[in-house]
């Protein structure tokens, strides 16, 4: 593991622990610091090791449930025991592919009892296990695993991509739902706008046509009474005629109007004071009937 030399002499930093062997054969480990080592004795420092946390990725090839290919990319965080150094030393030759195969072989049992969905929702479990496993192998060997973070979940491309398009098709879906509910509610609400302004207008002309009624009714009873000898009937008359020609007269001044021909005459004169008496009729025993 460490570089194997002899000194007489060194000083081992704060971050670091240093081996010692004496003939060959472990003696101690060396605290930070300046040490003094007898050669003549057969003392040396044979290697130092860093405390420091290391950072180790690996990419695991691996397929899900749902025989889909991906690759996981996990991150170790580890470091060596100081009371445990001298097993870290002598133990492994190479500790990084230890750890390494050691993920390998939990992952690739793991996931392949998972579907796709299940492993994007489950990952913390997956480094929670390979966590528990290096912690178990790896603390007989003087190592400390202190963090493991699954960092990224990367699908086939062919499977990325069919993701995409059923997402992208839900989506769409559910925006068309939208729409349409939203262009309903639109028709909804503009039927509704166009029956009650229908309504408005029909108890407009409703209330029109009473007070139209009500004013000729008040003028025909204040003329009898004021000239005598005149009866209901020609006041009625009368009224027609006047109105008939005021009729006329709004079309001629009538700057917005082209050329209208109305029948014309005595006799039509006649026809139109009967048509408006018949109406009056019908207003006033609707009115009085309601």
């Amino acid at each position: 593991m460490g570089n194997t030399c002899c000194y007489m002499c060194g000083c081992i930093d704060q971050a670091s622990v240093g081996v010692i062997e004496k003939w060959g054969r472990f003696e101690r480990l060396a605290e930070p610091g300046f040490h003094f080592y007898n050669c003549f004795a057969g003392r040396c420092l044979v290697g130092l090791l860093s405390t420091r946390i290391s950072s180790l990725d690996v990419r695991i090839e691996t397929k899900t449930k749902d025989n889909v290919f991906v690759q996981l990319v996990c991150s170790i965080q580890y470091r060596v025991i100081r009371e445990k150094a001298d097993d870290a030393f002598y133990e492994l030759a190479n500790p990084r592919e230890q750890i390494q195969a050691y993920v390998f072989d939990v992952v690739r049992a793991l996931v392949p009892r998972m579907a796709l969905d299940e492993l994007f929702e489950q990952k913390g479990e997956v480094a929670q296990s390979v966590l528990e496993e290096l912690e178990k192998v790896m603390g007989a060997y003087g190592y400390s695993i202190e963090h493991i973070l699954m960092v990224d979940i990367i699908p086939d491309d062919t499977v990325r991509r069919a993701m995409n398009e059923i997402n992208a098709a839900q989506r769409l879906q559910l925006a068309s739902v939208y729409k349409g509910e939203a262009e309903k509610i639109l028709q909804v609400k503009k039927a509704e706008a166009e029956a009650e302004a229908k309504y408005l207008g029909g108890v407009g002309v409703a209330r029109q046509r009473q007070a139209i009624t009500d004013g000729l009714r008040e003028n025909i009873l204040n003329f009898s009474h004021k000239v005598e000898g005149t009866s209901a009937k020609e006041v009625m008359d009368l009224i027609m005629v006047t109105q008939y020609f005021d009729t006329i007269k709004e079309l001629g001044n009538s700057s917005k109007n082209t050329t209208v021909f109305i029948p014309h005459g005595p006799g039509h004169v006649k026809d139109i004071s009967q048509q408006i008496r018949d109406g009056m009729m019908e207003a006033g025993s609707a009115h009085l009937d309601g």
